[in-house]
């Protein structure tokens, strides 16, 4: 293996072909993108260049600064949601489930394999006020509450988002996480117990410590996904009321696909990837800091 990975020749076969897909996938758009937000026009009236127009266009545009801070917020509070309740999962399932935990784990883990499509009518059926009174109404309704448009307010329809982003993927990162756990040895875990170390004790000084790797991974992970999230937008309420629950990724797409106009769009894709970019650097340093010190 040494002599293989020693051999730059034996390295270009195996990384060549890998790396040629990923830049004609990746990179090459990216590029292309690039090029685009310094154009004005589409595919149908051609491209004329702009300079910088877009970006001035970009830092005066009140709709971006909306989507921007909908984007952070919302990958803040799903990310922290995914993980949390993630990560409370995989310690049920090592710590008082234990070998019986198989059922429980395919059943947490089934909503991250649903379309979004069917989890967004899912949500809207729960929380819908009319025609019919969804199941959360009617249970409001029984306890004395009036019931509530959830999708008529920008504020009570992000909550909606928020509980159906997290519903469905903490199955995956309760998973992810439980690989993690499943890895610190049983010796350190005993010998912590004969210590005198148990129940949130043990967590907190024992196996948060030793997760931490895996943790700051699925903090990684998600925090990506989440700033870049389109399709449940899309499903449950296709950024609205107005433009209340509207992404980044869903502006740059209805500006690029539905007005047309594409040098703006890829002006605010650009805009999100350096978004991603610095997060995920923050995100890194600060892991790596945690990670040394540990």
């Amino acid at each position: 293996m040494h002599r293989v990975l020693g051999d730059r020749r034996a390295i270009a076969i195996l990384l060549g072909p890998a790396l040629l897909v990923y830049s004609l996938i990746m990179l090459v758009p990216i590029v292309w993108s690039l090029g685009y937000s310094f154009t004005k026009g589409n595919t149908i009236d051609g491209f004329t260049g702009n300079g910088v127009a877009n970006f001035s266009r970009l830092f005066d545009d009140p709709a971006v600064h909306d989507a921007l801070w909908f984007t952070l917020k919302y990958a803040a509070i799903v990310t922290v949601g995914q993980v949390v309740a993630g990560y409370l999962l995989a310690l049920l399932y090592v710590f008082f489930l234990k070998k019986s935990s198989a059922l429980i784990r395919t059943l947490a883990f089934f909503p991250v394999v649903l379309p979004t499509v069917a989890v967004g009518l899912l949500f809207q059926k729960f929380f819908q006020v009319a025609p019919q009174t969804g199941p959360v109404n009617s249970l409001l309704n029984a306890v004395g509450i009036e019931s509530i448009d959830f999708f008529g307010s920008a504020g009570s329809a992000f909550w909606v988002l928020i509980v159906m982003d997290i519903w469905r993927s903490m199955g995956f990162y309760a998973v992810l996480l439980f690989a993690g756990l499943v890895d610190i040895p049983d010796e350190v875990l005993e010998s912590a117990r004969l210590d005198g170390a148990s129940g949130l004790r043990l967590i907190r000084h024992i196996v948060l410590p030793l997760s931490l790797p895996v943790l700051m991974s699925s903090l990684i992970f998600s925090i990506n996904g989440t700033l870049k999230v389109f399709d449940s937008v899309v499903a449950l309420t296709n950024g609205g009321p107005g433009n209340g629950t509207t992404p980044l990724t869903l502006y740059m797409f209805q500006t690029s696909f539905t007005y047309s106009d594409y040098g703006y769009g890829s002006t605010i894709a650009l805009l999100l990837t350096v978004v991603c970019l610095l997060v995920s650097l923050v995100v890194y340093r600060v892991s790596q800091r945690d990670l040394t010190e540990g």
